[in-house]
């Protein structure tokens, strides 16, 4: 059983490690694309995400899950990782940060 404390800490780092996970295609990590749709971490450690793809043919979407899940599942404290692809919301570029927008050109 995780402590509300760890919980915040656990989330933090599961975030900032989200945003080391690079389409190799895009330069904008996949959190900042606004592709993770839910982060959910129950109270034994175990992190359910759910998460899109900019396209559903996206060739890169075995690198973008598996590179995501080796490094979550590297964080301290995280007893496993689950990653879900689902295509509902369909992603579009109003989902992406404003920061990820300007690095694109779209601002």
């Amino acid at each position: 059983m995780i402590t509300p404390e760890q919980r915040l800490s656990l989330e933090e780092k599961i975030i900032t490690m989200l945003r080391t996970v690079y389409d190799p295609e895009i330069p904008v990590d996949i959190y900042s694309l606004g592709l993770i749709y839910n982060i959910d971490l129950d109270d034994d450690a175990n992190l359910h995400i759910d998460m899109t793809l900019t396209a559903p043919n996206c060739p890169a979407a075995d690198f973008l899950v598996d590179d995501a899940r080796i490094k979550l599942e590297s964080i301290d404290g995280i007893k496993s990782v689950d990653i879900n692809i689902v295509f509902e919301p369909e992603w579009n570029k109003d989902m992406m940060s404003e920061e990820a927008k300007l690095e694109l050109g779209f601002l």
